[in-house]
């Protein structure tokens, strides 16, 4: 299944947990895999805790000051921090499927990490049964 998704700053995480979940259910699928998929070079997807929004501002703030805006950079586009922090977080990530529902820890969300925006954005939900 195919989402957009509408990022709103430079820099943001966005939980798609839900989104992911509600695929889950859909699919009727007990045991198995969901895969996400971020087709895109300067947004990403990662795993992490989803209970204390300072952990999100934590990660951003931590990647900028690793990987700024305006570095040594010589990519024409001037987004190469987008790229490395794409890079860093993945394309993609799997959860298991057990009994139905996401095999996530309890303070863990599912995130879509936007680094080169405000943009439109897509990222796709698998799922797989076995």
């Amino acid at each position: 299944m195919q989402y957009t998704i509408r990022t709103t700053k430079p820099q943001q995480f966005i939980n798609i947990t839900s989104k992911v979940a509600e695929e889950v259910k859909n699919s009727n699928v007990q045991d198995g895999i969901a895969v996400v998929f971020v087709p895109h070079t300067t947004a990403g997807v990662t795993i992490n805790e989803n209970a204390d929004p300072d952990v999100v501002r934590d990660m951003i703030f931590t990647l900028e000051e690793t990987y700024p805006v305006n570095g040594d950079y010589t990519h024409f586009e001037g987004n190469s921090h987008a790229h490395i922090k794409a890079s860093l977080m993945g394309s993609s990530c799997t959860v298991i499927i057990r009994n139905g529902k996401l095999l996530l820890g309890t303070w863990q969300g599912i995130y879509f990490c936007e680094f080169d925006g405000p943009r439109s954005r897509e990222f796709y939900v698998k799922i797989i049964e076995g």
